[in-house]
């Protein structure tokens, strides 16, 4: 008896950069809610939106090119 996997490790990679990516949205949006950024909290808005688009760029290699 042959049991099926959860997903495969891509689907599973895919999964955890794709909670990755809304965690960071998640703390940008809750970053931006204020009404002034400190010097600190402009360096991690600038650190996160990288860390997001980091993730973006590994989503987008783990999904097949699609032509329309």
């Amino acid at each position: 008896m042959k049991v099926e996997t959860a997903g495969t490790q891509d689907e599973i990679a895919l999964h955890q950069l794709q909670e990755e990516h809304r965690r960071y949205s998640e703390r940008l949006e809750g970053l931006l809610q204020a009404p002034y950024l400190s010097a600190e909290d402009q360096m991690e808005e600038v650190r996160l939106k990288k860390l997001k688009l980091r993730v973006k760029d590994e989503i987008v290699g783990h999904r097949p090119l699609q032509f329309n």
